[in-house]
């Protein structure tokens, strides 16, 4: 017992250090050095970042178990569907995950081992913590992009309903999105950033094509995905792109409609179980307890 906690301080406190170490002992670019030069407040945020912090405690654990590039692929693409898309967001990912690893199953074990446990219970409760301390920021990420997501598709309606107004009174579809987020940074601040993102790469020089289809693969939504689609060959095959837009919106406001109707239709389902575990008992209770003290005063 006391070998397992001495190892899982160990782990803990390593960790720390070797972050702590590489955060101090990397150099910095060249970039950053002639912006100190100027603002030198810019060092204070570039060195307070967490991203870095994250960084640097996950670049000597990946180097020991390496992500391969597949799964490095897959989490990049679930970061951004969260609307994480810094290029370091995986390593700061995976070094939460890998720190909680840690730290979940150490922290179990020293509270095993100040409350005078078996070793029995240090090992079951060692194992269920290290696995709350895997999956725990991966439920959060999939919390974090479903939320997005949802958000994405109630403001997709108001936006396209916008952008109907906008490209009859003759803005191009370019102009149109850039009107429309403008409109709507307040209330859907994600439709906003995903609007200007499109705006930014076709400035760039991205064709509108491939910014309305990265699009489509930020975002993950269906909704999004159709619209991309649409829009795409509607601007291919010389369509009326305000005509396919008002078509699109009628049937997202259907579809939105419906899925009102599906959840409202779940609501009765959902409200059985508690309804039947914590109010009817309270009610049963209320009603049947002064006859059943009288019953027994009365057998008494």
């Amino acid at each position: 017992m006391v070998i397992i906690i001495v190892v899982s301080t160990f782990s803990c406190i390593a960790l720390i250090v070797m972050s702590l170490y590489w955060k101090m002992a990397r150099e910095q670019s060249a970039v950053v050095t002639r912006l100190e030069g100027m603002d030198p407040s810019v060092a204070a945020v570039e060195g307070g970042s967490f991203i870095d912090m994250a960084e640097g405690l996950a670049t000597p654990i990946t180097k020991v178990i390496p992500l391969s590039a597949t799964e490095a692929l897959k989490l990049q693409k679930q970061l951004m569907h969260a609307g994480y898309r810094d290029p370091e967001a995986a390593t700061a990912f995976r070094a939460i995950q890998l720190t909680s690893l840690a730290f979940f199953p150490s922290a179990v074990i020293l509270g095993c081992f100040l409350s005078g446990s078996p070793l029995l219970n240090f090992i079951m409760y060692g194992v269920f913590a290290a696995g709350v301390g895997f999956y725990l920021p991966r439920y959060i990420l999939w919390k974090k992009i479903k939320g997005r997501q949802q958000r994405l598709t109630w403001g997709l309606a108001d936006a396209l309903d916008l952008m109907v107004i906008t490209v009859e009174a003759g803005l191009g579809l370019n102009a149109a999105l850039v009107r429309v987020g403008e409109e709507l940074k307040n209330v859907h601040p994600e439709i906003y950033e995903e609007f200007d993102m499109v705006n930014l790469e076709i400035r760039v020089g991205r064709s509108r094509d491939e910014a309305l289809r990265n699009l489509a693969e930020r975002t993950g939504v269906d909704d999004l995905r159709s619209f991309v689609a649409l829009m795409i060959q509607a601007d291919r095959f010389g369509s009326s792109i305000a005509k396919a837009v008002r078509i699109f919106s009628d049937t997202l406001r259907t579809k939105r409609r419906q899925r009102a109707e599906q959840a409202s239709q779940k609501a009765a389902i959902k409200l059985l179980f508690p309804l039947t575990f914590f109010l009817f008992p309270t009610i049963i209770l209320a009603v049947l307890g002064p006859a059943i003290l009288t019953l027994m005063d009365l057998f008494g």
